[in-house]
């Protein structure tokens, strides 16, 4: 880079034309329009122009405590000033707290230790690793309406479109899917045919483990309420079933808590919403809100126990980096001190009874679901026979044409397949949310009119 460069105030759109140009952009065609930002505060973004627009999905889901949150900041610059990175192998003051502070929230009766990563992925990747170590088997299950991450073992994993590209060489042997329920599109009714579809999907789930002979599976690794593909709430007692199942045939439990965690549904790790207690569970993006890349493998005291005798053949350059933990530190703390668990109940009042007089109202919406701040309604062409807009891994662009109208009123947010998620701060206030919600009813009015039967 040469130093003019480097040195350099840039405009937004030589921002956005050097991204264009040099850029590879995650999951998209190369060299297509992208919006420069400039700087972000609170549950804010503004771009260049000075446009001010709201945060409502939390960019990835990981922002959770908002942007430059001063607590973060502060805890990053401060430990900037005294030493940025130690290797794995020696301790340092953030990374010890961090563990500990995790283990105690997870609950230290049952957890012991926390084996960090960089990120999600390679969360799901390690804590894998770990479930073939402990068990000697080697078969994973998961669901089709996952995602795990992009890495070769998480990618695997993972259920959707997304696996595609590693799956080019050959699907992984080891790797199993399961269909999980989702209880809209598979055309039930939340709250009163829960009964029925916890049932059969157990069934056919139990059926797939002993056809896949139970003594080769180590572990069935799940989110504990799936993230990006819409939000998917289980049906009552399902999560209680899959646990039962593992008992029953000596199978680790793996919750993938990278989205869902960290106070996103009104709990500090969303397997807590159920009557289980996973037997690894993983984390990522609410840790550090993203300030730092930092993510982690969480393990009961059985696991970590078997690691006391046995070496783990797990190992990141930057496990446990000094500056992110930091941060985490600095945000499990805010989670802690400031009861952010509890707001996002308070907010959820606000949120879900919104979001179910939009299905009420709205030829275009199918069905909301809301947890906590974790939220997602299911966009449909058809109300009365639930076609969807954007059925799963087709092209459709009713689907982007609907993020670009809420883009252009000031309200950024994601969705895939037929969904639009959302997912904003947790810290956002009740004004704040009051302020942004009309501008989803203004553009699912348009949607009715121009888009569904």
């Amino acid at each position: 880079m040469s130093e003019s460069l480097a040195t350099k105030e840039l405009t937004g759109e030589e921002v956005a034309e050097l991204h264009r140009e040099y850029v590879m952009q995650s999951w998209h065609k190369q060299g297509e329009p992208v919006m420069p930002v400039k700087s972000a505060k609170g549950i804010y973004v503004y771009d260049y122009d000075g446009n001010k627009y709201a945060d409502m999905s939390s960019l990835l889901v990981c922002s959770n405590l908002g942007h430059e949150l001063p607590e973060i900041v502060d805890a990053i610059k401060a430990q900037a000033d005294k030493m940025c990175f130690m290797a794995p192998a020696y301790a340092s003051e953030p990374k010890s707290k961090l563990a500990k502070m995790i283990v105690d929230l997870a609950g230290s009766d049952f957890y012991q230790r926390v084996f960090f990563t960089n990120g999600g992925a390679d969360s799901n990747e390690n804590a894998i690793k770990m479930a073939r170590m402990v068990t000697g088997r080697q078969k994973i299950f998961s669901c089709y309406r996952s995602y795990h991450g992009s890495t070769l073992g998480a990618s695997f994993a993972s259920g959707d479109w997304r696996r595609f590209a590693t799956e080019a060489g050959g699907a992984a042997p080891s790797f199993v899917h399961f269909m999980n329920p989702n209880m809209y599109e598979d055309g039930f009714e939340r709250g009163k045919d829960d009964a029925k579809v916890t049932a059969v999907y157990l069934k056919r789930l139990e059926d797939q483990i002993i056809y896949e002979n139970p003594d080769d599976i180590a572990a069935i690794i799940m989110e504990s309420i799936v993230g990006a593909n819409g939000v998917i709430l289980p049906p009552d007692g399902y999560m209680e079933g899959v646990r039962a199942l593992c008992d029953k045939y000596g199978i680790l439990m793996i919750c993938d808590e990278v989205m869902a965690g960290w106070c996103r549904t009104g709990k500090m790790f969303a397997w807590q919403n159920f009557d289980i207690k996973p037997d690894i569970f993983t984390f990522a993006k609410g840790v550090t809100c993203g300030y730092v890349p930092l993510g982690g493998v969480v393990v009961s005291k059985t696991i970590s126990d078997y690691f006391t005798d046995h070496v783990l053949q797990c190992g990141l350059t930057y496990s446990g980096h000094t500056l992110a933990c930091a941060a985490g530190v600095a945000a499990v703390n805010y989670y802690v001190e400031h009861d952010v668990a509890g707001h996002v109940k308070e907010m959820e009042g606000i949120l879900k009874p919104f979001l179910e007089e939009m299905a009420a109202k709205h030829k275009c919406v199918g069905e909301s679901r809301t947890i906590g701040l974790f939220s997602a309604m299911t966009i449909v062409k058809n109300k009365e026979t639930r076609e969807l807009m954007s059925p799963y891994h087709t092209a459709n662009p009713v689907m982007g044409k609907i993020m670009g109208a809420l883009k252009d009123k000031g309200f950024l947010t994601f969705g895939r397949e037929t969904n639009v998620n959302i997912c904003p701060p947790l810290t956002i206030t009740a004004e704040e949310l009051k302020a942004e919600l009309p501008k989803v009813d203004e553009v699912l009015t348009w949607v009715d009119e121009n888009f569904c039967d």
